[in-house]
């Protein structure tokens, strides 16, 4: 059962809550798929807008879900992506070279899910430990071969783990888990306590450059609960004792960046830290204006998907959509669109399928079924990686209508 807290101070600094720059209205929780049988009436749904802070400047959400009620039993699978499992994968390859990781290291990945990036330290016999939160995602994860500890990383789990352990991590990466954490400075302290003195801290987070440049206003829904600028990463990890020494943009999620920090201030930040730092001075992330507007550019987006959906319908096109994404659902239901406008959903993870989306209520299948459904045009949801579900698509013989909708339609 989910539960939401209105916030009245910044979960980051404590300072005060100001600008509004998103406001989505009232929506159910993005990963929390129903079962057919469902009372659908029941469904709880919860405010969904996203805000400022006047001091550090962090975009987060006003109110806030139970995080164990969201992660506890999740429905994501990273290895459901082939690209994803490629950008684990050269990432595994160059930290090993990096850090000059061997078989006297020690990896920790918080938020690891199905193991997916940490199957690569095992393949390389570096001894490795995943923490996630999800008890039905670290099953898979041990199948797979990789330790895993059921966990919810803080400062006092994290304690815990480097005494059971009797040693600090070389490594400690929290890759696309920072946005998940509603206690913002118990998680960093933790990632302090597994880094210790002398460890490297890798996060990697959607960019809010560019979530406001491509108006991924549907990367905003109830599991990421703050939006990351290096302004505001910077401010949060230095109060626990991290800072940052590089980072580097990365394509993944419309627009990424990973950061590196560590315990020790005397290192001079990259030439990238500073090159990033300079961007967001210029462009204004401490001032208000830059957070303006934003709303107006999402409304233009829906109104534009609204009427591709009306002339499509009104032309007896039959339409289905691939990827039973969160961002997907918060796209489906800032627009309002349901079961009667979109025939189902294709996904090919296991934890989705047979089951209706938060919300729209519209089906999951796999893609082959979605596939029999003979849809004219397919609306791709997880624009991130539109290039691979093309390929799938087109490989699989369909030959319809490919198109995706943020940060405006375009066609395949």
């Amino acid at each position: 059962m989910n539960y939401a807290i209105a916030q009245t101070a910044c979960r980051a600094c404590g300072g005060q809550l100001g600008a509004s720059f998103c406001e989505l209205g009232s929506m159910a929780v993005s990963n929390s798929y129903l079962a057919p049988d469902a009372d659908l009436d029941a469904e709880a749904r919860f405010p969904l807008h996203a805000v400022v802070c006047d001091a550090c400047r962090l975009v987060q959400l006003d109110t806030i879900v139970d995080a164990r009620g969201i992660f506890s039993d999740y429905a994501y699978f990273s290895s459901a992506s082939a690209s994803w499992l490629a950008h684990a994968r050269h990432f595994c390859d160059a930290m090993t070279e990096r850090l000059a990781l061997d078989h006297d290291s020690l990896v920790i990945e918080v938020a690891s899910n199905d193991g997916y990036l940490l199957r690569n330290f095992v393949a390389a016999g570096i001894p490795c430990l995943g923490i996630e939160p999800a008890a039905n995602v670290a099953e898979v994860a041990r199948a797979h071969g990789v330790p895993t500890e059921v966990a919810f990383l803080g400062r006092d789990s994290a304690a815990a783990l480097v005494r059971q352990l009797g040693r600090h991590a070389n490594l400690v990466i929290a890759n696309n888990v920072l946005a998940h954490v509603p206690d913002v400075n118990d998680f960093i302290a933790g990632l302090a306590q597994l880094a210790g003195a002398h460890g490297m801290v890798s996060i990697e987070a959607p960019q809010l450059l560019t979530l406001v440049d491509g108006v991924q206003f549907d990367t905003i829904y109830h599991e990421h609960y703050a939006y990351w600028s290096l302004l505001a990463m910077e401010r949060a990890l230095a109060r626990h004792g991290l800072y940052v020494v590089d980072l580097e943009r990365l394509p993944t999620h419309g627009g990424s960046m990973r950061v590196l920090a560590c315990a020790t201030p005397m290192v001079l930040p990259s030439d990238r830290v500073r090159s990033l730092r300079a961007e967001e001075a210029a462009r204004g992330l401490d001032n208000d204006a830059f957070y303006a507007g934003f709303d107006q550019r999402v409304k233009a987006v829906l109104e534009g998907f609204r009427s591709w959906l009306s002339a499509s319908h009104a032309a007896g096109k039959r339409i289905a959509a691939y990827g039973a994404a969160a961002k997907g659902n918060t796209f489906l239901n800032a627009a309002g669109t349901g079961a009667g406008d979109i025939l189902a959903v294709a996904d090919r993870s296991p934890g989705k399928i047979g089951r209706l989306l938060p919300g729209s209520h519209i089906p999951v299948l796999t893609p082959e079924a979605m596939l029999a459904l003979a849809p004219d045009c397919i609306l791709i949801l997880p624009w991130n990686i539109a290039d691979e579900i093309v390929t799938l698509l087109r490989t699989a013989g369909f030959h319809g209508e490919l198109v995706t909708a943020v940060p405006e339609l375009r066609y395949y």
